[in-house]
């Protein structure tokens, strides 16, 4: 049975089509990540998978039960993380999480425990409006983790943190699907789907372009090799000579050359002892994400 199952989902406000016949499926214990610029029906589509929000037409179901009209028998297996946290007001860290706890039956040490795994055991007594923007996303990020459920959807989680602490929670996400719980998040970076996401589905203006492992869409792309040459090496004319070169870029960091045949360039290059310096780039999942799209800039 899958965790989670969609269907033809649709949303409108107004003349905005914001999630547009949108269908997939996550299986259990599966960690999938949901791309897109901004805009691009995200959130929206977590947020009727949830049963936050009434769709306009199609269904979803987690873990077998429909989610609208709002289940009260999903509410204890599963966790949300919101884009934006709210907080019950004048309360500390530690008051919040065991407030949270309680709301499910689960005893305070239990929410003491999931204070110091996302790093927050020297700001317990801290009120959550004192707290630094990263330091408030980990206790929502806590707060909907402190049941134990089984499905958890993050919206992206690891914005507002700094780098450190995205690789933290990085781990922390990995251990909680690697025990068997399915993870749905939505994420703006890439190195982040492709470090955790065993399928990512990319979206725009609505709709679901793509799903797949982040191996096979990199795949699909059929993106040339970048092999980036330091300054003072080549030449832009001798990389266009070069044997298997398609294209030549001239950067403030040397010359780039665009390959399908890097195996081919490359033993040139050592050949003609060039390889100081060098550097070989395949396509990448931004590669996919671009390409799909689009560059231009959305307001």
């Amino acid at each position: 049975m899958a965790a989670i199952e969609v269907r033809d989902l649709t949303m409108t406000y107004g003349t905005l089509t914001a999630v547009d016949h949108v269908s997939l499926d996550v299986a259990e214990g599966e960690f999938v990540g949901v791309l897109g610029p901004n805009g691009a029906g995200k959130t929206t589509l977590l947020e009727m998978i949830e049963g936050l929000r009434r769709p306009d037409s199609g269904s979803a179901t987690v873990l077998g039960e429909p989610v609208w009209p709002r289940n009260p028998r999903l509410l204890p297996r599963i966790g949300v993380q919101l884009q934006a946290s709210s907080f019950f007001e004048r309360l500390t860290a530690r008051e919040q999480i065991h407030t949270f706890a309680a709301l499910y039956g689960v005893r305070p040490r239990v929410g003491d425990e999931w204070l110091e795994r996302v790093g927050l055991s020297g700001k317990v007594d801290t009120r959550v409006e004192d707290l630094s923007g990263g330091q408030a996303q980990r206790l929502s990020i806590a707060c909907a983790l402190v049941h134990d459920p089984d499905v958890v959807f993050l919206d992206e989680p690891t914005a507002a943190l700094d780098p450190q602490a995205r690789r933290n929670l990085w781990d922390l996400l990995s251990g909680l699907n690697d025990s068997g719980r399915t993870v749905v998040l939505t994420t703006h970076y890439m190195d982040e789907a492709e470090e955790l996401c065993d399928r990512v589905a990319i979206m725009d203006a609505g709709r679901l372009l793509q799903m797949d492992t982040p191996a096979a869409l990199v795949r699909g792309l059929d993106a040339p090799t970048r092999i980036e040459v330091a300054p003072g090496q080549l030449s832009v004319e001798e990389g266009r000579a070069l044997p298997g070169v398609v294209a030549v870029e001239e950067t403030p960091d040397g010359v780039v050359l665009m390959t399908r045949q890097a195996a081919v360039v490359v033993g040139r290059l050592a050949a003609d002892d060039r390889l100081g310096g060098v550097r070989v780039r395949t396509g990448t999942l931004e590669d996919v994400f671009l390409d799909l799209t689009g560059r231009e800039y959305r307001a």
